[in-house]
């Protein structure tokens, strides 16, 4: 077993640390070997902690020498986004000018993983900025290769760390996702990705300095993580749920609500929108569609989702206006050509009046109300994450016809990160050599639901990770 305990699940990690069948110190130096020896291939962990992360497995080794109980996530590896604190080290979001500016304080969701016993191994790869694209490539650290196959993206922009959970580096990754960051690069990368409902986890999305994001950014961006098996993600659930005094948005919701009379019933939507979807995501929703019908779920195809385009423009117009003053600073700092995603999306929506913001604001709550309702009729929908395979690195950003099938492809995680609600990606096979994979989207604050249905999905049609980098 010490030969592979990279392979392993987190779940199966921190027992085999709890019951002293490993050590700490061993589980962390099998996953260092695997990053030494896959990382200069892929390219997805940046900075690396190896001394932190191996004096954090001897702490927890002295406390179960000692008798004390250790956390469901005792000794489990994982990787940080760039964007996210880990106290001690730069948090430099890819961007050359921020490689010295250190975290005094782990994010909350850093400290909640490591208040469970998890130990943070590195930080990973995003977009620079997180703004220059869904490819992973940062001005500071480069690209993250794919390790299904090199001509296609990993995703992102929590690509990093999926690339680290996909090639066995990490046993779990924390990403964010406000439109599909963490459930895009799920699916393209094999891997299972929970977005949580808005309010669920508590955050810190601050930038720089003590000033906190406007209100798109603070109901957008929703921390979440990635694992290898939808068990481990729901143990990660499990620890990242609750409240913290740093972050007012996190309410106080059961992580499990009351079970559902009779059989939960799921709306399937193979083509939001109608905008076209490729056979092998359709096959997918198929297959998923089949494996939850065979476990006993109510599953029927709807005609749509609610108000998709309308949930689009409405996004859009709201992010895009808030995000205007700081463009002429932000622009420089995303290097050349860094700037193509964010310029091209500006000249299609131009910022918009106060007044027309305040009409907006409106219609986002009208959208959500709507979604509230459909949820109430279907508790669970099945749906593409990405309504095309893996596409090549940077068409995001070669120009408006990329920019616009991009854009169009990750359609359902845009709409249902506006409305808040929940989405687990779960792998449903490999197509053509790559990894497809569906996302099970539910009621807000049932991800309890999500992660069951994605777990028959998992038990019916297995696990396609760890992969090596091909």
């Amino acid at each position: 077993m010490r030969e592979a305990l990279w392979r392993m699940p987190a779940a199966a990690q921190a027992e085999a640390v709890r019951r002293a069948d490993v050590s700490a110190a061993e589980l962390v130096d099998s996953h260092l070997e695997r990053i030494a020896e896959v990382n200069p291939r892929v390219n997805a962990v940046t900075q690396l902690l190896a001394e932190r992360a191996r004096e954090a497995a001897a702490r927890t080794d002295r406390r179960r020498a000692a008798g004390e109980e250790l956390g469901p996530l005792a000794g489990v590896p994982f990787t940080v986004k760039e964007s996210t604190p880990v106290e001690g080290v730069p948090t430099t979001y890819g961007v050359p000018r921020f490689r010295d500016l250190v975290a005094p304080a782990d994010a909350p969701p850093v400290a909640r993983l490591r208040a469970a016993g998890a130990i943070p191994i590195g930080h990973s790869n995003l977009p620079t900025l997180i703004l220059a694209g869904m490819h992973t490539r940062s001005e500071l650290y480069g690209d993250t290769a794919n390790p299904w196959d090199r001509g296609r993206t990993p995703g992102g922009s929590s690509g990093g760390d999926a690339v680290a959970v996909a090639t066995g580096m990490a046993a779990l990754g924390l990403g964010n996702d406000s439109g599909g960051s963490v459930r895009i690069p799920a699916q393209f990368c094999g891997v299972a990705g929970l977005k949580p409902s808005a309010g669920r986890f508590p955050a810190d999305h601050r930038v720089l300095g003590p000033d906190d994001p406007g209100p798109a950014s603070q109901m957008l961006v929703t921390d979440g993580p990635l694992a290898r098996t939808v068990g481990d993600l729901r143990l990660a659930y499990e620890v990242l749920a609750g409240t913290d005094p740093r972050d007012p948005r996190a309410v106080p919701v059961p992580a499990y609500g009351p079970p559902l009379p009779g059989p939960v019933k799921v709306a399937v939507v193979t083509d939001p929108g109608g905008h076209g979807v490729h056979p092998t995501v359709a096959a997918a929703v198929a297959t998923a569609a089949a494996a939850l019908r065979d476990a006993g779920y109510d599953v029927r195809e709807v005609a749509d989702v609610p108000r998709l385009d309308e949930a689009l423009d409405a996004y859009h117009r709201i992010t895009m206006t808030e995000f205007a003053p700081a463009w002429p600073a932000v622009r420089t700092l995303l290097g050349d050509g860094g700037d193509r995603y964010i310029a091209m999306a500006m000249e299609r929506t131009p910022p918009v009046s106060a007044a027309e913001l305040m009409q907006l604001m409106g219609t986002w709550l009208n959208i959500r109300r709507s979604w509230a309702e459909f949820l109430d009729d279907h508790p669970l929908l099945l749906g593409p994450v990405f309504t095309e395979p893996p596409v090549e690195p940077g068409l995001e950003s070669r120009d408006r016809e990329g920019r616009d099938r991009v854009g169009s492809g990750m359609r359902l995680c845009t709409a249902t990160s506006f409305v808040g609600v929940p989405g687990v990606a779960v792998p449903t096979g490999v197509a053509d050599g790559l990894p497809v994979g569906v996302q099970i989207v539910g009621r807000a604050f049932r991800e309890d639901l999500c992660l069951a249905a994605a777990q028959t999905v998992e038990d019916r049609l297995g696990v396609l990770t760890p992969v090596d980098p091909r």
